[in-house]
Parts: C-alpha cells; sequence; structure tokens
C-alpha cells in the first residue's frame, strides 16, 4: 500500500478521499494549501501526491512547478478544469497522471496503482548496483555491502559513471570530458580522484576490487571476482 498526500482545500471532498484512501489500507495525510504541501513533501516521504489545482494560496499549476523543484514523487492532478490545452500543459510541466472531477474511488484507485507501478519501475532503474556497490543516482548516495560511503560531489559523479557502465573501459579523455566537462585537463586529477575513491571503497591501486587501472587505456569497474 502507498503513502499519500491528499492537497485539497474543500473539506467534503478531503474527507471523503482520506476515508476512502484509509478503507483501501493506503496512509494519508492531508492539507489544504500549497505552501503546507511543499513543507510535508519536503519533510515525509510519500509514494504519490493527489494535488487540487484550486488552492486558497497558490495555483496548482504553479504548486505543480514548486513540487517538481525539490521531489520527483509521482504527482496526480485532481481538477474540475476539462480545458485540453490546459491538461497537455500539466503534464508537460510534470504531472504524472490528471482526474477531472467527480470522479470515483475505483477511479482514483485504478490511476494511482498504474502511476505507482511507473514509479516503481524507475526507481529500480535509478538505482545502480554493481557486486555489494548501490548507487542512487537520484538522490545521489552510494552504499557498499550496507554501509553509506561519504563521497564528495566529484567523487559521487566519478563512480556513478563508470557504475552505469560496468565492466568497460573508459578513456581518461571520455572521463575528463563527461565528468569534469572539460575538453583537457591532466590525468593527474583523474588518479587523485580514483585514489579518494578507493579508499572509501576498501581497497589499493595494488590490490584492486572495484576500480581497475589498464594503464595507457582507462580505467573500469566490475564486481569483485
Amino acid at each position: 500500500m502507498a503513502s499519500v498526500l491528499v492537497v485539497e482545500d474543500d473539506q467534503f471532498v478531503r474527507s471523503a478521499l482520506i476515508r476512502h484512501l484509509t478503507e483501501a489500507a493506503h496512509t494519508v495525510r492531508s492539507v489544504g494549501t500549497a505552501l503546507e504541501a511543499l513543507r510535508e513533501v519536503a519533510q515525509v516521504g510519500f509514494d504519490v501526491v493527489i494535488l487540487d489545482l484550486g488552492l486558497p494560496d497558490l495555483d496548482g499549476a504553479e504548486a505543480l512547478k514548486m513540487l517538481r523543484g525539490i521531489t520527483d514523487v509521482p504527482v496526480i492532478i485532481a481538477t474540475a478544469r476539462d480545458d485540453e490545452s490546459e491538461i497537455v500543459r500539466l503534464l508537460n510541466a510534470g504531472a504524472d497522471d490528471y482526474l477531472i472531477k467527480p470522479f470515483s474511488v475505483e477511479h482514483l484507485s485504478a490511476r494511482m496503482a498504474a502511476v505507482l507501478r511507473r514509479s516503481r519501475t524507475h526507481e529500480a532503474d535509478r538505482v545502480l548496483r554493481v557486486g555489494g556497490l548501490q548507487i542512487d543516482v537520484l538522490r545521489r548516495q552510494a552504499v557498499l555491502d550496507g554501509t553509506a560511503l561519504d563521497l564528495t560531489r566529484r567523487e559521487f559523479d566519478l563512480l556513478s559513471f563508470l557504475a552505469a557502465r560496468p565492466g568497460v573501459v573508459v578513456a581518461r579523455r571520455e572521463l575528463l570530458s563527461e565528468v569534469w566537462q572539460q575538453s583537457y585537463g591532466d590525468d593527474q586529477t583523474i588518479d587523485v580522484h580514483l585514489s579518494w575513491l578507493r579508499r572509501k571503497l576498501g581497497e589499493t591501486a595494488a590490490r584492486p576490487r572495484y576500480l581497475h587501472t589498464l594503464r595507457g587505456v582507462g580505467v573500469k569497474l566490475e564486481p569483485p571476482r
């Protein structure tokens, strides 16, 4: 079941949604304004947000834009507006789906299930796994054998770039271009960051586990054998 945030200022509609979603075994929190919604999303991890457009403090379309600035949580728009151009604009702005009021709880449940399926597929795709190494690209978190790694921004960028190409030898020129955004540079910069990464991965250049350097060719990341 899902953790749901209902953003709806109409108390009758809000209560009905809370009741039906709770009966369907979802965990539900609710707010009546856009600013409250932003605060909740920033503090609590939700699986899906149901967002009304006619909020008292901020238009729902603007609220959607602000939500997308802080989270990628799936958002289902609940609106009485049936203008096609408006719906297309909202989908292009980051909404995952929409429902036109009035709608049945069965219809809402079906749309939620579809959105959550897509979201969980995306969740699986964005986590890179190489051996005991797991890298969440969007959250910028890396874990090795269950222990979180304390990486600098550049270390994370380097590690995730290599992890997205497991077993592939990546040329130093490509690393400079893609990770450092430089067309040329000093190889020592790469060597230093690889050294720092190896230390945090519990290995050395002489006894590598994940990071392997092929002299004169490039670097590859692969699971320990």
